[in-house]
């Protein structure tokens, strides 16, 4: 064997293998088959067609679980606060009709708009915006979200909201939306601090939300019912951010952002000395363990949505708006 044999035969093998890797790379490209990083490249997070299939998967599972009190005919449909709110609901209607819900009427949506933002990185999202049959006229929010081209589309948000209080959305050239990023400081307040200042007003007020239904308006309602003859009510709000809780937030037209978020509260009512708690309803008594006496805690989750103002110029003194809230009480505790 010469000396120079073997560098030839190496080259002769790299020369290969890089022709080889090109006529691999030919044919991928000739045959459409192109390997997109979803973690980089700023894509649109579904088709409008994709967005309206998972719709219809959502609703139609959606309604097969409330028609029979059946949490695992839709538990691959919801996540996040709507998950927690639902599966606790049917679990309750379980209970309390095993046969399933004899007042089920069917949820249809129609007049549906998607705001389907284009990002980079996952979760990808979108937003479902539809008139249903339910909720005296409001305008459903759904937000499906899903972390891998893998995984079903998820409901983590749903909210109702007003007809005429669903913000027009910044969108390109093409239609799609964009994205706030958490931490996002062009806002009357950043989109990933809402929880927990949310869960600050509801215990000491402040600065940060306007006057409201949600806002003001629920903690004057609470203190009216905190201490009645023979009970006592105690609140406790906490932030809910982590994982499918995460706050997701729209580009408005005008600057701001359309925010959706969660929280988590405690409600604790404490009987007087020879007193007793209030008898709760069925639906409460279904998800309540241990014995009720004097105390019952009860467990909620809520999902908000608000409009969050532009800051600059002309914005001062503008404050971050609930518009919507769905709460759902998920267990409870006697005591």
């Amino acid at each position: 064997m010469s000396r120079g044999r073997g560098p030839r035969r190496l080259r002769r093998l790299e020369r290969t293998a890089a022709l080889a890797a090109s006529v691999t790379a030919l044919a991928l490209t000739a045959g459409g088959c192109v390997v997109v990083h979803g973690e980089r490249e700023v894509l649109p997070a579904a088709t409008r067609a994709e967005a309206a299939t998972a719709l219809a998967q959502f609703t139609s599972a959606y309604n097969k679980a409330d028609k029979a009190y059946d949490s695992s005919l839709d538990a691959a449909h919801v996540t996040g606060a709507l998950g927690a709110i639902d599966g606790a609901r049917l679990k309750a209607g379980h209970v309390n009709s095993p046969a399933g819900n004899p007042a089920h009427t069917p949820l249809t949506l129609t007049d549906v708009k998607f705001t389907i933002p284009k990002k980079a990185g996952w979760p990808r999202w979108f937003l479902a915006d539809a008139k249903g049959n339910k909720g005296g006229g409001a305008r459903w929010l759904l937000v499906f979200t899903r972390h891998a081209l893998t995984e079903k589309w998820q409901v983590a948000y749903l909210t109702l909201v007003a007809d005429g209080q669903v913000p027009k959305f910044r969108v390109d050239a093409d239609g799609w939306a964009e994205a706030v990023p958490a931490d996002s400081p062009g806002l009357a307040a950043a989109p990933g601090g809402l929880s927990r200042q949310y869960a600050a007003c509801l215990k000491d007020g402040g600065a940060t939300f306007a006057p409201g239904v949600h806002t003001s308006g629920w903690r004057a309602l609470r203190a009216k019912n905190a201490v009645r003859p023979g009970l006592a009510n105690q609140y406790i709000d906490e932030p809910l951010t982590g994982g499918d809780y995460a706050p997701l937030a729209l580009r408005t037209a005008d600057g701001g952002a359309l925010v959706f978020f969660a929280t988590h509260h405690y409600q604790k009512q404490t009987a007087a000395a020879g007193a007793s708690v209030p008898t709760p309803n069925k639906g409460v008594r279904a998800l309540t363990k241990g014995e009720i006496k004097q105390s019952l805690t009860m467990e909620f989750v809520s999902n908000e949505v608000a409009l969050d103002p532009a800051a600059g110029a002309g914005a001062a003194g503008r404050k971050v708006s609930v518009v919507g809230r769905v709460q759902g009480m998920t267990s409870a505790q006697g005591g």
